[in-house]
């Protein structure tokens, strides 16, 4: 999946921000303030995937929606909105695109209890303090992209490596055809790594 974010013209943000501002709560963003950003998704053929960066905040405040000419579903970092865009959609997933959704999955999804991040590189991973050079090689060798394992009439199955606050383990991913996630056969790689803590964003 591309990651290429494409800035949106000001005419073009201002008239996306009539149809956004409507789902933002609690406080819509300024129009004139606000940066809009968008990237297609390979699973999706009609629904784009917008960021909205409010530039008064400090920090500035950010918005993620999916959306097309019909509806506008608002990340909300739980699985709800994705799920409704699959359904609606319909998601469209196959062999060289389901990796790619995993990787959307798990960056706008969080669970009650922190964010399982997709780590596919050394530089995934936000270091409090970098490892020395034998520990550095040790997770390059030890790190790889999300694999595909299989498929079958109900869903894919991928391999991926994921830190969980601060530990690494290997998981099998599954991916029915309809969008939903469930991990599996859970392997604990290294545990007490020194990462930056993963944050709630709202």
């Amino acid at each position: 999946m591309s990651t290429d974010w494409l800035k949106a013209d000001p005419t073009l943000a201002k008239k996306l921000m009539t149809t956004l501002n409507q789902h933002i709560q609690p406080v819509s963003f300024d129009p004139e303030q606000t940066t809009v950003r968008f990237r297609n998704l390979p699973f999706y053929k009609n629904v784009k995937f917008y960021e909205l960066t409010d530039l008064t905040a400090v920090p500035a405040a950010r918005k993620y929606a999916l959306a097309n000419d019909e509806n506008v579903y608002m990340v909300n970092w739980t699985n709800g909105p994705i799920y409704e865009v699959n359904q609606d959609a319909p998601i469209e997933l196959s062999r060289e695109n389901v990796a790619d959704y995993v990787r959307f999955f798990f960056s706008y999804v969080r669970g009650r209890h922190g964010r399982f991040i997709v780590v596919e590189s050394f530089d995934d991973i936000k270091w409090l303090n970098e490892p020395p050079q034998q520990g550095r090689k040790v997770m390059q060798d030890l790190l790889h992209p999300v694999t595909f394992i299989a498929e079958d009439d109900e869903a894919f199955t991928l391999e991926a490596l994921m830190l969980f606050k601060d530990s690494l383990f290997r998981t099998l991913v599954h991916v029915k055809k309809d969008g939903t996630v469930d991990m599996t056969d859970e392997e604990l790689k290294i545990e007490g790594m020194p990462v930056v803590q993963d944050v709630m964003m709202a």
